[in-house]
């Protein structure tokens, strides 16, 4: 009991990282979209390594129990997605400019550039990350690993066969391995050559969306203060346009239906003022 109690102990400042971790990206990928401008950032994840799984790396890697925490990088583990090569490396920038701020980059491993024998593909950066405890500060590292879609898709094909063979994969298994690591990476450099029609197209959809939830968000409003009048009227011409795609409706009745917001005509008379 002692022995799971420790456990849970040493693992709690880890499991709080990752979720204050994932919750800071995800900030930033919804702070682009609000803005209606790409993200580089397309969906986050993160985990905390299993017990099993540090114990059988401890003894890999020959680290004493004792010094898990200082010689251990990734207990805590943060994947980063990405839709082009070209994003990874403007997801690394965005780290670089916050180090020092929320964490610290300690070091890096392009193995994009430089990838693993085994095909193996990713953007890895070992950060020292501080949490806040009931005892106090606490600073723990944990890993950032960025990486396209088609990059994770085989990394988790090759970790999951890893696990089945106690990391001796067959070698006619192993060449399939290379050779489909070759077919990620003409996928991802065919995705970057019409990566700037797939943004684009992104961002119509992302400035519609966000346009018509402001529009239905206001109708809402004016029918809680009363304006149903006005909010039926406003409703018929939106749904005689939802199905459009002229951006340029879609603004202009949002512009009308805030008119008609009181809060906005408040606004309005005081900075004429």
């Amino acid at each position: 009991m002692n022995v799971i109690k420790e456990w849970k102990t040493l693992l709690i400042p880890y499991e709080q990282a990752v979720e204050e971790l994932k919750v800071k990206f995800k900030s930033i990928r919804n702070q682009y979209r609000e803005l209606n401008e790409y993200s580089p950032i397309e969906f986050v994840m993160g985990r905390v390594k299993k017990i099993s799984s540090i114990i059988e790396k401890a003894e890999r890697r020959s680290i004493p129990m004792e010094h898990l925490e200082e010689q251990m990088e990734d207990i805590a583990g943060i994947r980063i997605m990405c839709q082009f090569i070209d994003d990874i490396y403007e997801v690394v920038n965005l780290i670089r400019e916050r180090s020092g701020k929320d964490f610290t980059v300690l070091y890096e491993k392009d193995y994009i550039k430089n990838p693993k024998d085994s095909g193996y593909k990713s953007y890895h950066i070992i950060i020292k990350y501080p949490v806040q405890t009931a005892l106090g500060t606490k600073e723990i590292l944990a890993e950032l690993q960025i990486r396209t879609l088609a990059m994770n898709f085989w990394a988790t094909i090759e970790h999951s066969l890893n696990y089945k063979y106690k990391s001796h994969i067959p070698e006619d298994i192993i060449e399939r391995l290379r050779n489909s690591a070759l077919a990620a990476t003409r996928l991802d450099e065919e995705m970057m050559e019409i990566s700037r029609e797939v943004i684009n197209a992104q961002l119509m959809f992302e400035e519609k969306s966000n346009t018509i939830r402001d529009i239905v968000t206001n109708i809402q409003l004016l029918f809680t203060q009363g304006k149903e009048i006005e909010a039926l009227d406003f409703q018929q011409r939106f749904d005689n346009i939802k199905n459009n795609d002229n951006m340029f409706e879609f603004e202009l009745l949002l512009t009308e239906i805030k008119k008609s917001l009181p809060r906005y005509n408040q606004f309005e008379k005081g900075r004429l003022i």
